[in-house]
This record gives structure tokens, sequence and C-alpha cells, in this order.
């Protein structure tokens, strides 16, 4: 089921062939939309961006895309803002690909979203983007760097790999951050994460928060690594070597995951699935395959982040790289 966000154009919004659970009209701050959809399960939202305070102040929606998975919003901007290059290059930095501004266009994203490979035409790689965290970004840039200078003379030979939460709180934080240091022990593994700032929790070397803008400078940067791991978040994991997508089977999980997006194990087909956080017996992990037609990679029992997991995610570990 999908959601409306209209403010001005509430009519033309109100015309769209898509079943709505939920609708809004009116002008909201960002936190008033982060409160209210942060943990709302939904397909799509359309999102009106005259409903949005303050909205050309491009914090404003920086702050959103940092607690809203953006790759389920589609903008309706208006004429003019569809022209300005630079706002969109914004837009694109912060995993923001599904703008429009007409109907048809909007519903076209709807049935086939844009990647950043649909959108890489109108990035502008040297914008900035503006942070409420000034300082904090600055010292970023400064260490990282841009994206258009990191990317010459580069040899990278880590190899990426990515972890996304398939269902909600599947736990890549704490596993990324619990394989990082059993790695640790014998190669040089950084972690990364895109758009959160949970890492610094671990007072752990080698794990950096980065917003999506700077991803790859990073990368490119610790490309002489072994392993890079990364958690993805909102970022579709186009420049990860290979995604782990994480489960946790729950009922309760799996089925808020299915009510958001239907045919998950479609689109997962092929895909290494890890379920996480689980107690599922052989039996019920086969027949966990069956009813979902996929092919299970790993399955990790709750694990205790303060003792030592290391046969446990060795085997992890193994199966990854098989």
């Amino acid at each position: 089921m999908n959601v409306i966000v209209a403010n001005k154009n509430q009519n033309l919004l109100s015309s769209l062939d898509v079943d709505v659970i939920k609708s809004l009209n009116g002008e909201f701050t960002v936190d008033e939309i982060i409160s209210t959809f942060s943990n709302f399960f939904f397909n799509r939202m359309f999102l009106d961006i005259t409903a949005i305070k303050n909205y050309l102040d491009i914090s404003n929606i920086q702050k959103l895309s940092m607690n809203i998975e953006m790759d389920k919003v589609i903008l309706l901007l208006d004429n003019n803002l569809m022209r300005d290059n630079s706002y969109l290059s914004k837009l694109i930095s912060m995993g923001i690909y599904n703008f429009a501004n007409n109907k048809e266009s909007l519903m076209y994203l709807y049935n086939h979203p844009n990647s950043y490979k649909d959108v890489a035409h109108i990035h502008q790689l040297n914008s900035n983007i503006i942070s409420n965290e000034k300082k904090d970004e600055t010292k970023r840039n400064k260490f990282f760097g841009s994206e258009s200078s990191s990317q010459e003379n580069i040899i990278r030979t880590a190899k990426v790999i990515g972890f996304k939460n398939a269902t909600a709180g599947a736990g890549a934080t704490t596993l990324i951050y619990m394989l990082k240091k059993l790695l640790s022990e014998k190669d040089y593994v950084v972690a990364i994460e895109v758009n959160k700032n949970d890492f610094g929790f671990f007072n752990e070397k080698d794990m950096y928060s980065v917003n999506q803008s700077n991803l790859l400078a990073a990368i490119n940067k610790f490309g002489s690594a072994n392993m890079i791991l990364v958690d993805l978040n909102n970022d579709n994991g186009e420049i990860c070597d290979e995604i782990i997508y994480l489960m946790e089977p729950s009922i309760i999980k799996l089925n808020k995951m299915m009510l958001v997006n239907k045919d998950i194990f479609d689109k997962l087909s092929g895909k290494k699935i890890v379920l996480n956080k689980s107690l599922l017996s052989e039996k019920e992990i086969n027949d966990f395959e069956f009813e979902s037609n996929s092919s299970v990679t790993f399955n990790i029992p709750p694990l205790n982040d303060r003792v030592d997991n290391k046969e446990i995610l060795e085997n992890l570990i193994k199966n990854i790289n098989e």
C-alpha cells in the first residue's frame, strides 16, 4: 500500500491510480514527517515537495533522507526545481533518484523506479550538500576528499561487501562490528556505514560513518584494504561487489516486510539471504525456503556481541565467500 503527503498539488496526487493506505494534506516540518512515517510500513510514498516546510533549505531534505527510505519515495517537484540541476544533483547525492513534475512521470516512476544510472547524467559530483552538522561534514570532506578527485589514479583491491536489512532492524550494524573485529585479527578490514552515526558507539578503529555523497570517496580511500564491509541502510549498494540481505525470521518481521514489498523474494532470487537473530531449526529453515521459494545462505542465532562468536562468524564468512 502507498501513502501520499500533499499540499499545493493535492488535486494531482489524489488523481493517481494507486492504492492509498494513508494520506496527509498540508505543510509539515521534516520532524513531523519523520515521526509519522519512520516506522510506518508502506510500498511507495508520493511526496509533494511543497508539503515540506522550508523545502528550499536542502538540509531539511537531507535530514529526511537519513530517516526515511528514500528509494521508496517519489518526489513531486515544481517546474522550476525540475530545471534546477544544482538542486536535483543534491537530491541525487542523498540517494533520491525518483522525482517528477507531472502525473504521467509519477506513474512511470511508480512502475519503473530510477536507479543511479538513470539520473547520473544530472549529477554534479562536485556539488556541496549543506549539513546541519557543518563542522562534522567539513571534517569528513577533508578526510575523504571529493568523489571527483578521489577517482584519479585509484587502484582498488579491496573486496566490498554490503549488508542490507531486508526486515526492519535485522542487525546489520552489530553484525558488521563483530565480523570486522574477527577479520581484523588477520587482515586489514574497514567498515563503513551510510547516512547514520551508529558506528561511533562501538569505539572500534577503522569504522567510519559517511554521508551517501562521500561513500565512493571513502571506499576509494581504503581501496588497499583486504575487505570493506558496508552498512548500506538506504543506499542501493551498486558500488558493492556483493550484498548480503539480512532477515530476522520472526512472524511479525516477515509479515511486515511482505506487506511493504510483496515480491521481495522474487527480487532477491539468486541473492545471498542470511537469517539473523534466528532460532529456526534445520527443518524450519527448509520450510522457510520452500514457502518463500528462496535459498538461505546461512543461519545466525542470536549472538552476544560481548563474547567470542568466532566459530559461528568464521562459518558465515566461509559461506559468504563460496
